[in-house]
Protein backbone atom coordinates (compact mmCIF):
# COMPACT_ATOMS: atom_id res chain seq x y z
CA UNK A 1 0.00 0.00 0.00
CA UNK A 2 1.56 3.38 -1.00
CA UNK A 3 2.27 5.78 1.84
CA UNK A 4 0.10 8.91 1.96
CA UNK A 5 1.93 11.96 0.65
CA UNK A 6 4.57 9.88 -1.14
CA UNK A 7 2.89 9.88 -4.55
CA UNK A 8 4.44 13.13 -5.89
CA UNK A 9 7.89 12.07 -4.65
CA UNK A 10 7.60 8.60 -6.11
CA UNK A 11 6.28 9.91 -9.41
CA UNK A 12 9.22 12.33 -9.64
CA UNK A 13 11.67 9.56 -8.70
CA UNK A 14 10.21 7.32 -11.42
CA UNK A 15 10.41 10.09 -14.02
CA UNK A 16 14.04 10.83 -13.06
CA UNK A 17 14.78 7.11 -13.23
CA UNK A 18 13.13 6.88 -16.66
CA UNK A 19 15.38 9.71 -17.92
CA UNK A 20 18.47 7.92 -16.57
CA UNK A 21 17.41 4.54 -18.00
CA UNK A 22 16.66 6.05 -21.43
CA UNK A 23 19.97 7.91 -21.32
CA UNK A 24 21.91 4.75 -20.52
CA UNK A 25 20.09 2.65 -23.12
CA UNK A 26 19.92 5.40 -25.74
CA UNK A 27 16.36 4.40 -26.59
CA UNK A 28 12.92 3.93 -25.09
CA UNK A 29 13.56 0.18 -25.04
CA UNK A 30 13.59 0.08 -21.24
CA UNK A 31 11.32 -1.90 -18.96
CA UNK A 32 9.21 -0.75 -16.05
CA UNK A 33 11.29 -3.10 -13.89
CA UNK A 34 14.52 -1.34 -14.89
CA UNK A 35 13.01 2.08 -14.23
CA UNK A 36 11.50 0.97 -10.93
CA UNK A 37 14.84 -0.48 -9.85
CA UNK A 38 16.61 2.82 -10.54
CA UNK A 39 13.90 4.65 -8.59
CA UNK A 40 14.16 2.23 -5.66
CA UNK A 41 10.56 1.07 -5.88
CA UNK A 42 8.88 -2.15 -6.92
CA UNK A 43 7.62 -2.64 -10.50
CA UNK A 44 4.11 -3.05 -9.04
CA UNK A 45 4.34 0.40 -7.44
CA UNK A 46 5.59 1.90 -10.73
CA UNK A 47 2.55 0.41 -12.48
CA UNK A 48 0.30 1.69 -9.69
CA UNK A 49 1.47 5.27 -10.27
CA UNK A 50 1.67 5.23 -14.07
CA UNK A 51 -0.19 2.23 -15.40
CA UNK A 52 1.64 1.19 -18.56
CA UNK A 53 5.20 2.06 -19.58
CA UNK A 54 3.88 4.38 -22.32
CA UNK A 55 2.10 6.44 -19.65
CA UNK A 56 5.37 6.84 -17.73
CA UNK A 57 7.27 7.76 -20.91
CA UNK A 58 4.69 10.41 -21.83
CA UNK A 59 4.84 11.78 -18.26
CA UNK A 60 8.62 11.91 -18.63
CA UNK A 61 8.36 13.86 -21.88
CA UNK A 62 5.87 16.27 -20.29
CA UNK A 63 8.25 16.71 -17.34
CA UNK A 64 11.14 17.61 -19.67
CA UNK A 65 8.93 20.03 -21.61
CA UNK A 66 7.61 21.67 -18.42
CA UNK A 67 11.16 22.18 -17.13
CA UNK A 68 12.22 23.71 -20.45
CA UNK A 69 9.12 25.93 -20.42
CA UNK A 70 9.76 27.15 -16.87
CA UNK A 71 13.40 27.90 -17.66
CA UNK A 72 12.42 29.78 -20.81
CA UNK A 73 9.79 31.89 -19.02
CA UNK A 74 12.30 32.73 -16.28
CA UNK A 75 14.95 33.71 -18.85
CA UNK A 76 12.55 35.93 -20.81
CA UNK A 77 10.48 37.55 -18.08
CA UNK A 78 12.63 40.67 -17.61
CA UNK A 79 13.99 40.97 -21.15
CA UNK A 80 12.40 43.47 -23.51
CA UNK A 81 15.20 43.98 -26.06
CA UNK A 82 14.39 41.70 -29.03
CA UNK A 83 17.94 40.49 -29.74
CA UNK A 84 18.48 39.62 -26.08
CA UNK A 85 15.24 37.60 -26.08
CA UNK A 86 16.43 35.46 -28.98
CA UNK A 87 19.79 34.82 -27.30
CA UNK A 88 18.02 33.89 -24.07
CA UNK A 89 15.88 31.29 -25.85
CA UNK A 90 18.96 29.82 -27.52
CA UNK A 91 20.90 29.76 -24.24
CA UNK A 92 18.09 28.04 -22.31
CA UNK A 93 18.00 25.20 -24.83
CA UNK A 94 21.71 24.55 -24.21
CA UNK A 95 21.75 25.20 -20.46
CA UNK A 96 23.03 22.37 -18.27
CA UNK A 97 19.54 21.54 -17.01
CA UNK A 98 18.59 20.64 -20.60
CA UNK A 99 21.77 19.88 -22.53
CA UNK A 100 23.16 16.96 -20.57
CA UNK A 101 23.67 13.41 -21.87
CA UNK A 102 20.60 11.73 -20.37
CA UNK A 103 18.22 14.53 -21.44
CA UNK A 104 19.78 14.62 -24.92
CA UNK A 105 19.31 10.84 -25.21
CA UNK A 106 15.71 11.19 -24.04
CA UNK A 107 14.99 13.83 -26.70
CA UNK A 108 16.42 11.60 -29.43
CA UNK A 109 14.40 8.63 -28.18
CA UNK A 110 11.22 10.70 -28.10
CA UNK A 111 11.80 11.93 -31.67
CA UNK A 112 12.08 8.31 -32.78
CA UNK A 113 9.01 7.33 -30.74
CA UNK A 114 6.99 10.15 -32.33
CA UNK A 115 7.08 8.19 -35.59
CA UNK A 116 4.71 5.61 -34.08
CA UNK A 117 3.07 7.33 -31.12
CA UNK A 118 0.46 10.05 -31.62
CA UNK A 119 0.66 11.29 -28.01
CA UNK A 120 4.44 11.73 -28.23
CA UNK A 121 4.12 13.38 -31.63
CA UNK A 122 1.57 15.78 -30.15
CA UNK A 123 3.95 16.67 -27.30
CA UNK A 124 6.77 17.33 -29.77
CA UNK A 125 4.46 19.57 -31.81
CA UNK A 126 3.69 21.56 -28.66
CA UNK A 127 7.41 21.94 -28.03
CA UNK A 128 8.00 23.07 -31.63
CA UNK A 129 5.18 25.65 -31.46
CA UNK A 130 6.46 27.07 -28.18
CA UNK A 131 10.03 27.31 -29.44
CA UNK A 132 8.81 29.03 -32.61
CA UNK A 133 6.66 31.47 -30.65
CA UNK A 134 9.47 32.33 -28.23
CA UNK A 135 11.91 32.92 -31.09
CA UNK A 136 9.40 35.01 -33.01
CA UNK A 137 8.90 37.29 -30.00
CA UNK A 138 12.44 38.52 -30.60
CA UNK A 139 12.67 38.13 -34.37
CA UNK A 140 9.48 40.00 -35.37
CA UNK A 141 10.82 43.46 -34.44
CA UNK A 142 14.13 42.77 -36.21
CA UNK A 143 13.15 41.18 -39.52
CA UNK A 144 10.36 41.28 -42.11
CA UNK A 145 7.71 38.65 -41.37
CA UNK A 146 8.84 36.05 -43.93
CA UNK A 147 12.50 36.43 -42.94
CA UNK A 148 11.61 36.18 -39.24
CA UNK A 149 9.69 32.94 -39.93
CA UNK A 150 12.58 31.51 -41.96
CA UNK A 151 15.12 32.48 -39.30
CA UNK A 152 13.03 30.97 -36.48
CA UNK A 153 12.76 27.76 -38.50
CA UNK A 154 16.52 27.73 -39.07
CA UNK A 155 17.32 28.28 -35.39
CA UNK A 156 14.89 25.53 -34.36
CA UNK A 157 16.44 23.14 -36.91
CA UNK A 158 19.92 23.93 -35.60
CA UNK A 159 18.86 23.33 -31.98
CA UNK A 160 17.23 20.01 -32.85
CA UNK A 161 20.15 19.02 -35.09
CA UNK A 162 22.73 19.78 -32.41
CA UNK A 163 20.81 17.63 -29.93
CA UNK A 164 20.76 14.75 -32.43
CA UNK A 165 24.45 15.20 -33.20
CA UNK A 166 25.40 15.17 -29.54
CA UNK A 167 23.18 12.15 -28.88
CA UNK A 168 25.25 10.24 -31.43
CA UNK A 169 28.66 11.37 -30.12
CA UNK A 170 30.71 10.17 -27.20
CA UNK A 171 31.86 12.66 -24.61
CA UNK A 172 30.29 15.55 -22.79
CA UNK A 173 28.06 17.92 -24.78
CA UNK A 174 29.78 21.22 -25.59
CA UNK A 175 27.07 23.77 -24.80
CA UNK A 176 29.24 26.82 -25.46
CA UNK A 177 30.10 25.58 -28.94
CA UNK A 178 26.46 24.76 -29.66
CA UNK A 179 25.32 28.23 -28.59
CA UNK A 180 28.10 29.84 -30.68
CA UNK A 181 27.02 27.92 -33.80
CA UNK A 182 23.40 28.99 -33.45
CA UNK A 183 24.37 32.58 -32.63
CA UNK A 184 26.62 32.67 -35.74
CA UNK A 185 23.66 31.62 -37.88
CA UNK A 186 21.47 34.27 -36.27
CA UNK A 187 24.08 37.00 -36.77
CA UNK A 188 24.42 36.02 -40.44
CA UNK A 189 20.66 36.28 -40.93
CA UNK A 190 20.46 39.66 -39.14
CA UNK A 191 23.48 41.06 -41.02
CA UNK A 192 21.98 39.99 -44.32
CA UNK A 193 18.82 41.91 -43.54
CA UNK A 194 20.80 44.99 -42.48
CA UNK A 195 22.70 44.88 -45.77
CA UNK A 196 19.39 44.98 -47.67
CA UNK A 197 18.20 48.11 -45.88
Amino acid sequence: MPKIGMEPLRRKALIDAAILAIGERGSLDVTMSEIAGKAGVSPALAHHYFGAKDDLLQATMRHILRALGRDTVAALEKLTEPRARISAVIAVNFAHAQFRPEIIAAWLAFYVEAQRSQPVRRLLRIYARRLHSNLMSGLRPLLPADEAERTAEGIAALIDGLYIRHALKDGAPDAARAVALVEDYLETRLARETAHL
